[in-house]
């Protein structure tokens, strides 16, 4: 019923930029946040960036602030992530996620109540 799709991952060079999208279907009305969280090989799972679904408001983790934005487009029932500046250490798998409480500031300690089958960015040379 619930359902999260991601795509827009691949490879891309150091410096250079990708664009990742997530559709959620089953959740038009009820959500409250969503966002993107990431596992890179040999870590566990960390938060990247979030948006509150009604005012706009974005959440970032100090390693993607200023290169990372977040956004959501409500008609869509879609929310994207924009990288630029990639870094090698930005390689991981990419997972969206809905939260149907928490908001943007919550979502980085409480995380998400669902999640997409994620999508792999991987940045090198």
């Amino acid at each position: 019923q619930v359902q999260l799709v991601e795509s827009g991952g691949g490879l891309a060079q150091p410096g250079g930029s990708l664009r990742l999208s997530c559709v959620a279907s089953g959740l038009s009305r009820s959500k409250k946040g969503m966002g993107w969280f990431r596992q890179a090989p040999g870590k566990e799972r960390e938060f990247v960036a979030a948006v509150s679904w009604n005012d706009g408001h974005t959440k970032y983790s100090d390693s993607v602030r200023g290169r990372f934005t977040i956004s959501r487009d409500k008609d869509e029932n879609t929310v994207h992530l924009e990288m630029s500046s990639l870094r090698r250490d930005d390689t991981a798998v990419y997972y969206c996620g809905a939260a149907l409480v928490m908001g943007a500031e919550m979502i980085p300690f409480y995380g998400m109540d669902y999640w997409g089958n994620g999508t792999l960015v991987t940045v090198s040379p």
